[in-house]
């Protein structure tokens, strides 16, 4: 794959020479590439690249296994995925900093946390500007060109360039999920209102609806950092995103969550549940493993995540206890005084970033490698994965596999999640769905149309880490977390939420707030 240099720089605006050096030859412990690639592969022009994503706990994808194989013919370029513990992208990230740090960056890879943004200010990832639209067209359109201004807007350089493609979700893909098996074993109807709500999170925890005969039920909970509780602070109008705090408009102003009377009125809440039993005594020490194994073990009434992925629990949970649960969209109860919503962005986060790399065979390949996973005649094909490890044939019809890390490699390329809309989401379900998971999938697709009537757009979608730039503790929301875990637990009274306010605002939330609102000012132009 041959490409004139003055050509290719040309494209590229600036395609600065870093010291970064590619790591596709490098041995890794975790089954990144250890050999060169063999002649064979050379001479075929097949370029092996390093690719790092989520991973919760799948096989990896490693030179000449079945995935790698299936990507190498689909599209066309060698994809190596290391098996990385993801952790809900704190261990992910600490593991990228390490291999940036050892000048062995990924050829494509997933940024978190605002890190693209210190890799674009020093030349370290790829101008996309002129790249995408030449070598990576599909890329270019299928995303709206109102979502590319916004990256633009968002470029930490203040050059209105392209540094990251964005991932873009056209529905609401999060709700809290309740047992509706449950509600019809205790003679309960779905709840409407928080007083109502409260009445069915007792009797999960006082009547036995898992039938064992022992007082082991969770009404609900969360995990670590007082996350993936989204569902609870949702009754009071409180944007959270995988529970963090998020930016909204507040009293007619872009406003952060965390510091509003509605976040006081929801920790308030949420505490009384806490010393009620109402909430898992160990939410605040839950890794994700953890309380996903406590939701499979039939334990647990209501939990919040994403509907779409609601299967892996559903089949998980009938593999573990022999349980076909039932599980539907819990309304969001009403509070007075407060509007209730399940928050929506449209532009997640920055999805992929590309090494700015000098090999110019590689930086090539990796566009390649975009251009044909975004190729949408390609997308069901990356959806379904390879036979026999993630689906099989049955009466002509693909079929995807129950969920098996044991024995399936990491599906790590699949723009369906990541650039779709509802209607094509629900029919690849439908289209590719199994005689046996039918059950599982029946209620993900019912409950991803059930989520729609509660999923709001944000104000503060699209909003760039940038805004954080000197005050990282914000970012991290180190104040909040600790803040609001020991409200949660009852260590602090809630009048100290107002002592957390004062804070914030003193270590840089009142700068932090200014950007905010003039970054939302600039995009609404």
């Amino acid at each position: 794959m041959q490409f004139r240099k003055s050509g290719l720089l040309l494209a590229a605006g600036v395609l600065a020479v870093t010291a970064l050096t590619g790591c596709s030859g490098n041995n890794d412990s975790q089954g990144s590439p250890a050999a060169p690639q063999s002649q064979n592969a050379a001479e075929a022009g097949i370029v092996d690249l390093e690719v790092w994503g989520t991973n919760i706990g799948y096989q990896p994808v490693t030179k000449g296994s079945k995935l790698y194989e299936f990507y190498k013919e689909k599209l066309g370029v060698g994809v190596i995925n290391p098996y990385v513990e993801w952790n809900g992208g704190t261990n992910y990230l600490n593991q990228l900093n390490l291999k940036i740090a050892a000048n062995e960056m990924p050829d494509l890879f997933v940024p978190q946390q605002g890190l693209e943004d210190s890799l674009a200010k020093n030349g370290a990832i790829a101008d996309l500007t002129e790249l995408l639209p030449e070598y990576a067209p599909n890329v270019w359109k299928v995303i709206p060109e109102e979502i590319w201004n916004v990256v633009k807007a968002n470029d930490p350089t203040g050059q209105g360039r392209i540094y990251y493609i964005p991932n873009v979700v056209e529905y609401g893909r999060y709700a809290g999920l309740i047992r509706q098996d449950w509600l019809d074993k205790l003679g309960l109807k779905m709840p409407k209102t928080q007083d109502e709500y409260v009445k069915v999170l007792e009797a999960f925890r006082d009547q036995d609806p898992n039938g064992n005969g022992q007082k082991d039920e969770i009404p609900t909970g969360g995990r670590e950092q007082a996350r993936w509780m989204d569902h609870l602070f949702a009754m009071y109008g409180v944007a959270m995103f995988e529970g963090y705090p998020e930016w909204d408009m507040y009293d007619g102003e872009l406003t952060y969550s965390a510091v509003t009377p509605n976040m006081r009125a929801a920790l308030e809440f949420i505490a009384k549940l806490y010393k009620q039993g109402l909430i898992d005594k160990e939410s605040l020490l839950n890794s994700k493993d953890k309380w996903d194994g406590k939701i499979q073990a039939d334990k647990v009434g209501n939990y919040f995540h994403w509907v779409e992925q609601g299967n892996l629990i559903f089949e998980n949970m009938y593999k573990n206890t022999g349980v076909k649960a039932e599980f539907s969209v819990l309304p969001i109860p009403e509070v007075k005084g407060y509007k209730g919503f399940y928050t929506m962005k449209k532009i997640a986060s920055p999805l992929w970033v590309l090494k700015n790399n000098k090999d110019e065979e590689k930086l090539m390949a990796t566009l390649k490698l975009l251009n044909n996973m975004y190729d949408k005649n390609n997308w069901k094909d990356l959806f379904l994965g390879v036979e026999g490890m993630h689906y099989t044939m049955k009466d002509g019809k693909a079929v995807k596999l129950p969920d098996d890390k044991s024995t399936q490699e990491n599906q790590i390329l699949n723009p369906a999640t990541s650039v779709s809309t509802l209607d094509f989401t629900i029919d690849l379900f439908n289209s590719t769905v199994s005689e046996d998971s039918k059950w599982a999938i029946d209620q993900v697709t019912r409950n991803m149309q059930d989520a729609q009537q509660y999923a709001k757009v944000i104000a503060g979608d699209g909003m760039p880490a940038s805004v954080y730039d000197g005050y990282p503790d914000i970012n991290n929301r180190t104040l909040y977390a600790e803040y609001a875990s020991k409200i949660i637990i009852g260590q602090y009274p809630i009048e100290k939420f107002d002592e957390f306010v004062e804070k914030w605002n003193k270590s840089g939330g009142e700068e932090v707030t200014k950007r905010a609102r003039e970054w939302y000012s600039k995009v609404q132009q």
